[in-house]
Formats: structure tokens, sequence, C-alpha cells
């Protein structure tokens, strides 16, 4: 995640299903305008003080982050008490009617968590321990990662990647695995918005070549 504190001008950042728990590296993605952060460690609410100077923020999806509590509402209002921008919330709408409730029933958030001793970092190892303690079937976390995959490329105009495309993984490739690659195809698809037509030119021939490669590879095989 804090690829992002380079990226002010990304608009559409999906994290679903990893191991962050800080999102102080979100402050400087000014443009940011949805936010996807579902099954991740946030622990505490408080997190949301680095998301209340994101002026473009529209969607937000933090459930089932330890932050979310015991209580729905509570947990809710006190979102919505400090993102009042939000449209949408958990994939849910959001009424002016709750917005006007959340000023009596939400938190106020004035000051960021207290800094941790152990700063985040992405790591294989933590990532597969992650996937593994959520106890999410490897069909499941596959799909929740092809669907926000799909949103991105209909976003950027692109034809979205069919299904079966993922269906030849090997029995023994594991379940972070999988999430890494599609994880890593999303990176690299928000990555293109900040390109313009010299950097995509570049893209393009690098990618070409890599494609070549792959196919002298696969006929000296055969």
């Amino acid at each position: 995640i804090s690829i992002c504190r380079d990226l002010p001008n990304i608009e559409v950042i999906t994290f679903s299903v990893n191991s962050i728990s800080d999102l102080e590296p979100l402050t400087r993605c000014r443009n940011l305008s949805e936010l996807y952060l579902r099954r991740n460690n946030i622990t505490s609410l408080a997190e949301l003080f680095h998301l209340k100077g994101l002026p473009r923020l529209r969607v937000l999806w933090l459930a089932e982050n330890p932050c979310c509590g015991q209580d729905p509402h509570r947990y809710r209002m006190t979102v919505l008490r400090n993102l009042p921008g939000l449209q949408k919330l958990d994939n849910q709408a959001v009424t002016e009617e709750e917005l006007s409730q959340a000023l009596v029933d939400g938190v106020e958030i004035t000051a960021p968590p207290a800094r941790r001793n152990v700063e985040n970092g992405w790591s294989e190892s933590t990532e597969c321990s992650a996937a593994g303690s959520t106890g999410e079937p490897g069909s499941e976390l596959l799909s929740s990662s092809l669907e926000e995959t799909s949103k991105i490329q209909e976003e950027l105009g692109m034809k979205t990647v069919p299904r079966d495309k993922y269906s030849s993984f090997s029995p023994r490739e594991t379940d972070c695995n999988r999430k890494k690659r599609n994880n890593v195809l999303n990176a690299i698809l928000l990555l293109l918005k900040e390109l313009d037509s010299e950097g995509l030119e570049t893209i393009q021939q690098t990618v070409t070549r890599r494609l070549q490669t792959f196919q002298k590879k696969e006929l000296q095989e055969e």
C-alpha cells in the first residue's frame, strides 16, 4: 500500500483481502473516488482520519475488518460522520437521513491512531497467513478478486478477463498465489490510468517482447 504515496492522481484502489492495517499512505491520493478494503486487518476506525482529507471519495468498502466491531449501526454512523461525502458504504447507498443521524450516533475522529512499532509491509508469508486465517475458500477468494479486476477493466474500456482463463490453476497452486496474481493485475490496470501516450507505447512494446519470449519458450518445449 506504500506505493500509493507516489500515486496522487489515482482514482480507484482495490486492496480487498490483504493484510492492510494502516491507511496513512492514502492521504496524498487527493483524486481517489473509490476505495475497496474489504477483509483486511484494519483494527481501529481511527484509521478513517487518513481518509478525511480526500475530497472526492464517494465509495468505500470497509466491511469484514476488525474495526467494524459488533455494532453495525454504530460502525456505519461513525464512518458517515467522518466521511459525509460518501455515496456508498459497503455496497449500500448512503441516504440523507443516515448522514443526519450520523451527527448524533457517530463518533467524531479527531486524531490518527497511535503509531505502530512495526510498519506495514507486503510479504508473501503474511499474505498467505491472512488468506488462511479468514477461512475463505479459494474459489470465493478468486471470485472476489476477479469481480474487482473486471470492474477496473470495464472502467478502462478493456475487455474483461474470461473466468475460464483462470480455471487452469494447478492444484498445487495456493490461494495466496492466486490472490497475489490478481492483485498484481489490479495494480497494473490501475497504474495504466496514470500513463500518457508515450508511457502506454512503452508498455505496449514491453508486453509485445514479453509475449514473444513466452511464445518462443512454448514452441521450444513442444
